[in-house]
């Protein structure tokens, strides 16, 4: 797998003369990769994420997507295509005034063909199990209904990329769980190259890689195994640890022979049950 981001030495600041947000910062991302972007509020995670799109600009530095740099005007708006992002707060996403309307919107700004647009509405919603809801007012929706159809909308523009930005973080667990689902499902079945930008660390276990950032910079990068070997330096950095992790500390600390490869609840109890068995 190629490299479908890259980022060299990027620096990044609101206002002349004020601190740095982003400070040279240095990442790749493989095509086909879930990469987690985490850090507290504040730490520079969701500007860099408006940088992969090309809605900020480096100061210093260089941005690539799909070996197309941010910085060139002529390519801004291909870089676009391959960059899907989902916001926070999903109302403020929708446009139409039904479901399927709100898909179309989209396709309808980069003129895709009337015909296109029906084969391409219909199979997004499929791939987010929201075909049934074509019709419905989005208000009406649930929150992870809502982020689905906000998922759909950009899934029929054919993105390589999709960036979620703290896209999970006003949801209930049903909800946020339906969304974790529905992108892993994307990221193994379809190929496509997921960020997620969280503070969530629930949600980061999923991840293929992991980048911890703090004011700025990159604090640790590695697999979610590795990332949460080092617990003491992600609360230190005001980070919640996960249940699981949580959990295999204090069984830990009672002397139950656990290793440090389970990150899910489900791999949690696998582990559990299989020191009963053999008990």
């Amino acid at each position: 797998m190629g490299k479908i981001i890259e980022v060299n030495d990027l620096c990044f600041r609101y206002y002349e003369h004020d601190p740095w947000t982003i400070d040279s910062v240095s990442l790749f991302v493989n095509e086909g990769e879930w990469l987690s972007i985490i850090g507290h509020n504040g730490s520079g995670k969701s500007t860099l994420a408006k940088c992969l799109n090309g809605l900020l600009l480096p100061e210093e530095g260089s941005v690539k997507i799909g070996g197309l740099d941010t910085r060139d005007e002529l390519a801004i708006w291909d870089i676009r295509r391959q960059v899907g992002m989902v916001f926070q707060n999903p109302d403020n996403q929708f446009v139409g005034t039904t479901v399927k309307d709100d898909v179309a919107f989209g396709m309808e700004n980069h003129g895709i063909p009337r015909n296109d647009m029906i084969v391409r509405l219909d199979e997004a919603l499929k791939l987010v199990q929201m075909e049934e809801y074509a019709a419905e007012e989005p208000h009406r929706l649930s929150g992870g209904q809502k982020q689905r159809v906000a998922i759909a909308g950009i899934i029929a523009l054919s993105p390589s990329i999709i960036i979620l930005d703290e896209a999970t973080s006003m949801l209930d667990p049903q909800g946020r769980q339906e969304i974790i689902e529905t992108m892993r499902y994307l990221n193994k079945e379809n190929n496509i190259t997921v960020l997620s930008i969280t503070h969530d660390l629930e949600e980061a276990i999923y991840s293929d890689r992991m980048i911890v950032m703090n004011q700025g910079k990159v604090l640790r990068e590695g697999l979610p195994s590795e990332i949460f070997k080092e617990a003491k330096m992600l609360e230190d950095i005001g980070l919640d640890l996960p249940f699981t992790v949580k959990m295999r500390q204090a069984l830990s600390k009672l002397g139950v022979p656990l290793s440090e490869n389970a990150l899910l609840q489900e791999e949690l109890v696998e582990e559990l049950w299989t020191l009963q068995s053999k008990i």
